[in-house]
């Protein structure tokens, strides 16, 4: 089976079903009048399929470029049609009304207008290409179904641009984690292709699966929607800079830019050459010990020599290296300063104008006199009204009297709760005495009885 109908198959919901590819490989065109609904299923899942595919590079690559597949762009033509063949149903019989229709919602772009139009692809003044007019013309008329519904594949490149959304977000998103220094935030093209390259497949390994990289038509399409359409970075055909999370445009390009991009890029590459370097110097070392071990004398010699060069180089490239991180350590701490006196630049002329707003010292003073003196007006205001009412004060001789006669009465309140509570102990303790000797007279009693019935008893004893 095609590798490109056996990932719709595994990636895709509605190219599972047997009967479902059955009606999406036949011509269901003539469904557009007489099938809105099944029509308009059967061409969104096509558009849902080939956006997936494009995504993962499946789709055949743009005719500008003879380069690996790209992941946010394609070729339609034969190639895409024999890409799609499959051996049970043939060739989809109406791809191109499918691709004709998303080109009519925006869904696909035709490259070249993509690229070389100075107006973003949300206007709604975008230019439509002289084929959108015709065709749109041909509607108008009643013979649209010569185009509009064509059997014939369009031939063309086109943008994809659910996917050109989905990795320029990616590439923000990744940006913002980054250092976010004048310096860090410019690229050269190369680096910065090196740096977003997997954007779309964070996960994936670029020496074991290079298909899973951006291809350089993606970068240029990209850079274009990241500069045009969402407006983020600036760029020219050698250099790329980032806008700063606090600007709401990016800066365009200066010499400057070029120069730290260059500058940058050529410390990546000798950072390369040192690892390789490295590398190099340990597997020479492993291999002339191992010639030594097995008494093979010139190859040991030979892996020794090998070795000694590989070690002049890197001690030449590291120094090399050291000395340009050192340039570009002194340009970061140069631009950081820059950013700092424009800072404290912008801070003095925000200053210098409150300072304005609010008239100098001389000002203040007079807003604080004025202030002193309505205060004090205030409290004069206030003077007069409580001599005009000094008739109804209160004379606090009355208050007393009328207070120490009332801590009187409440005095001898308490005094006489007190009374009649000693009284109720009292006779409590009465009651309780009175009881006590109830009880002692009972005992009594019953200990003379007891006593009287033994001498009772004693004297029967002695009768007997």
């Amino acid at each position: 089976m095609n590798d490109l109908v056996e990932f719709l198959r595994t990636h895709e919901e509605a190219f599972r079903s047997r009967n479902r590819l059955q009606s999406l490989y036949s011509d269901f065109r003539l469904q557009k009048t007489s099938n809105p609904d099944g029509y308009q299923a059967n061409s969104q899942a096509w558009l849902r399929g080939l956006t997936a595919a494009a995504r993962a590079g499946r789709l055949p690559p743009t005719t500008t470029t003879s380069e690996r597949p790209s992941h946010v762009a394609f070729g339609s033509g034969e190639d895409l049609s024999r890409a799609l063949n499959s051996t049970q149903w043939g060739r989809p019989l109406a791809l191109g009304a499918v691709i004709q229709d998303a080109l009519d919602k925006r869904d696909f772009v035709p490259l070249d207008d993509f690229l070389n139009s100075t107006k973003s692809v949300y206007a709604k003044t975008w230019i439509p290409s002289p084929w959108q007019l015709v065709s749109w013309g041909l509607k108008q008329v009643g013979v649209a179904s010569l185009f509009g519904t064509s059997d014939k594949l369009s031939v063309g490149n086109f943008v994809v641009m659910a996917n050109v959304e989905e990795a320029a977000n990616a590439i923000i998103a990744k940006a913002s984690q980054l250092d976010q220094s004048l310096t860090s935030r410019i690229f050269s093209r190369d680096l910065f292709e090196s740096e977003f390259a997997l954007v779309l497949d964070p996960t994936a390994n670029t020496t074991d699966h290079p298909e899973s990289a951006l291809s350089s038509t993606d970068f240029t399409i990209l850079l274009r929607y990241l500069s045009r359409d969402k407006p983020y970075l600036s760029f020219t055909s050698t250099t790329i800079k980032l806008k700063h999370p606090s600007e709401t445009t990016p800066q365009p390009i200066t010499q400057h830019d070029t120069d730290i991009a260059n500058l940058r890029t050529l410390i990546s590459a000798l950072e390369t050459q040192v690892n390789a370097l490295t590398i190099r110097i340990t597997t020479l070392d492993i291999t002339a010990r191992e010639a030594v071990a097995a008494k093979r004398t010139i190859q040991a010699k030979s892996a020794l020599r090998s070795k000694k060069l590989a070690e002049t180089t890197l001690h030449t490239r590291s120094a090399t290296l050291s000395q340009l991180e050192e340039t570009y350590t002194a340009i970061q701490s140069a631009a950081d300063q820059v950013a700092i006196v424009s800072a404290m630049s912008a801070s003095t002329a925000v200053l210098k104008s409150l300072h304005a707003e609010v008239g100098g010292t001389e000002g203040v003073e007079e807003v604080v006199d004025r202030l002193r003196e309505e205060m004090e007006n205030v409290d004069e205001v206030g003077r007069v009204i409580n001599e005009a009412n000094t008739g109804g004060q209160v004379d606090e001789e009355d208050v007393d009297e009328e207070f120490a006669a009332m801590e009187k009465v409440e005095r001898e309140k308490r005094e006489q709760e007190e009374v009649e509570k000693t009284k109720q102990k009292l006779a409590e303790l009465e009651k309780v005495e009175g009881v006590r000797e109830d009880k002692d007279k009972n005992e009594e009693g019953e200990m003379n009885k007891q006593f009287e019935s033994t001498e009772q008893r004693e004297v029967q004893m002695e009768g007997v």
